[in-house]
């Protein structure tokens, strides 16, 4: 011993550096360098021994936490710290915990680092646990099946009292006893259960069908961690295979301080869970319900906005008064209603009329312009669409059929729907059923449907463009809307109504119409009918000076129809309807001449015809006339 004692306490010192297992530093911190590393640190950081390192460079992008470190081991002599990951020779992070105690030295103070391998000591607890069960052997199992045998024998009278299911497993997962009402709930008897791994036979899949991995089971886990864990909405699968919602807790079990087991107490939530999915789809009902009123108001108050016309259909003429008696014939049923006649000419009015006199008046009146929708959006504007159907469809959506339940449906232009989609319509009005676009689920309607048109919708079926068997669903019970110029008689009421409707220019005064005001109105063709002469009558009150009217008509008022004014004895000359058409697309065609192409604004076509551009549009496409054909070239 003498000798050993001889060599002094730094060679002493110096070799146990050497010969420790751990990995040690000695670091001078006001230098910032490595002034020593053992082989073991060596090998661990990839250090060459001998070389100067500095000990920040161990640690790149951590020097708050180093100098943390640092200034805690000198300030208190020893200080410990898991803040800090240097790489290992291979280049990976290693997760280390920093022990550091301060070292006086005549130069100065030192610091001697340990660096302790955290999964290494991990795997070195795990080894140590089993080599003492292993020394234990079967006198340490007997141990703690004598305990769970303890437990269920001073709790038999707890256990079989109370509702709530009870099981306890070893740390095996082994069941070491079931009481009755877990039986009951489970459909095992506890002989059955006990000795079996609980989780593969009750706790083995998820509600979905996905299998639950025993390593993520909240029960296993309470004797990994000894704590307590509480689940609130899983499933347990009885004997029969059918799931049982549970919620549970799952409770650790200790003997001398040591998880022994854990002790699960659970309960049937069926019920509640079935009450709250009923009190869910209530609440979502009534949310749909909700976002259908505030679609359907919100719908309403824009035809309100939109629509500042009249809502009575207004004539003494005897087309008037057979329009009149068919709206009373066909409202009271549910029979489709096809209503044909010129644009301008009151079709939407004649809809209306039938709808607020049918037994469907207290649902709304949905509208749709079929000529308005872009092609590509034709079915979910009418039978909508769920959210991602397709881009830009940023949530679910009602379609104009779904809005109209219990009410009816307007089809402006129904000769306008692709040829494509008039089966999916068809089907709506023979069976009553849809689908939304990005949607499998079959949605049931009951919507009366009536349509309108001012093509010949005979002649599209002869040409291929439109299905027979839609149009004789749609025409069941037909109405014609008599062109304005063959009711002349309707023409001072229609004009005196539109000059009294409210909201005039503000000034203006009482304005009135005078015989010649009538001379000249009932004298004039109306190709754009009642809509037409509703903007002359407009521009008329624009223009009013001084209590006059002054009506702006095409062409400065000359008669193109003699019709009110023609002497007593002789006849108007008597046109077809095939010259009626021909005279017609001429006129156009020479208002397209006349403007060089252009359609609408000063000079345009529709000006020289004192028709909205948006009429004259309309006329061309249904003549097939493309203005670009009139253009002036330069």
């Amino acid at each position: 011993m003498t000798k050993f004692r001889e060599m002094g306490q730094s060679q002493l010192a110096a070799l146990a550096l050497q010969a420790s297992p751990e990995p040690l530093l000695m670091v001078d911190p006001f230098a910032d360098l490595v002034v020593e590393a053992n082989p073991a640190a060596c090998r661990l950081l990839g250090l060459a021994p001998g070389g100067d390192t500095r000990f920040s460079a161990l640690h790149p992008g951590q020097m708050p936490a180093l100098i943390v470190f640092t200034q805690a081991a000198l300030a208190k002599g020893f200080w410990w710290t898991r803040n800090l990951t240097p790489r290992s020779a291979e280049g990976r992070a290693v997760r280390l915990e920093y022990a550091g105690t301060r070292i006086d030295t005549a130069e100065g103070p030192l610091m001697l680092v340990g660096l302790t391998d955290l999964d290494e000591r991990r795997r070195r607890d795990t080894d140590a646990d089993a080599q003492f069960y292993m020394q234990g052997g079967i006198a340490e199992w007997q141990r703690v099946a004598r305990f769970f045998r303890d437990l269920e024998r001073e709790n038999q009278l707890i256990l079989r009292a109370v509702g709530e299911g009870i099981y306890g497993v070893n740390a095996e997962g082994t069941t070491t006893f079931v009481n009755p009402a877990a039986e009951r709930m489970l459909g095992w008897s506890a002989e059955e259960l006990v000795g079996t791994d609980m989780h593969a036979t009750v706790h083995h899949h998820h509600a979905d069908g996905s299998l639950y991995p025993q390593g993520d089971c909240p029960i296993y886990a309470a004797f990994r961690d000894g704590a307590v864990h509480q689940v609130a909405n899983e499933v347990f699968w009885r004997r029969d295979g059918r799931p049982l919602w549970v919620e549970y807790t799952s409770t650790p079990i200790r003997d001398r301080g040591e998880v022994v087991g854990a002790v699960v107490v659970f309960r049937d939530i069926g019920q509640r869970r079935e009450a709250e999915e009923r009190l869910r789809a209530a609440h979502d009902e009534v949310d749909a319900l909700h976002k259908r009123l505030e679609l359907e108001n919100a719908y309403l108050q824009e035809e309100i906005r939109r629509e500042g016309n009249h809502r009575g259909i207004i004539g003494t003429s005897a087309q008037i008064q057979t329009i009149l008696r068919q709206v009373e014939l066909v409202a009271p049923t549910d029979a489709s209603v096809l209503i044909t006649g010129e644009s301008g000419t009151g079709k939407e009015l004649i809809a209306r009329a039938i709808h607020q006199a049918s037994d469907r008046s207290a649902r709304p009146l949905i509208r749709v312009n079929c000529a308005a929708i872009p092609r590509e959006l034709f079915e979910s504007e009418f039978f909508g669409h769920s959210r991602g159907a397709f881009t830009g469809a940023l949530r679910d959506r009602i379609g104009r059929f779904e809005l109209a339940g219990g009410g009816t449906i307007f089809l402006d232009e129904v000769g306008e729907i692709p040829l494509d989609l008039q089966g999916k319509l068809l089907r709506v009005l023979q069976e009553g059923q849809f689908e939304r676009v990005g949607e499998a689920r079959t949605r049931a309607v009951d919507v009366r449907v009536i349509a309108a048109t001012n093509r010949d919708l005979e002649a599209e079926v002869k040409r291929g463009r439109f299905r027979r068997d839609l149009f004789f669903r749609l025409n069941v019970f037909p109405i014609h809307s008599v062109p304005l110029r063959e009711r002349p008689e309707d023409i001072p009421l229609l004009a005196l109504h539109f000059l009294d409707r409210p909201g005039r220019k503000a000034g203006a005064g009482k304005l009135t119409l005078s015989q010649g005001d009538v001379r000249r109105l009932c004298r004039y063709d109306w190709p754009g009918n009642v809509r037409e002469l509703e903007n002359v009558i407009e521009r008329g009150v624009i223009l009013a000076r001084d209590g006059r009217l002054r009506l702006d008509l095409p062409g400065d008022g000359t008669p193109k129809v003699e019709v009110a004014t023609a002497p007593l004895g002789e006849a108007a000359p008597i046109l077809t309807e095939e010259d009626r058409r021909a005279r017609d697309e001429a006129s156009l065609v020479g208002a397209l001449r006349a403007a060089g192409g252009k359609v609408s604004g000063p000079g345009g076509a529709a000006e020289r015809l004192g028709i909205k551009p948006t009429t004259l549009a309309s006329r061309l496409k249904t003549l097939g006339i493309r203005p670009t054909a009139y253009r002036v070239r330069g």
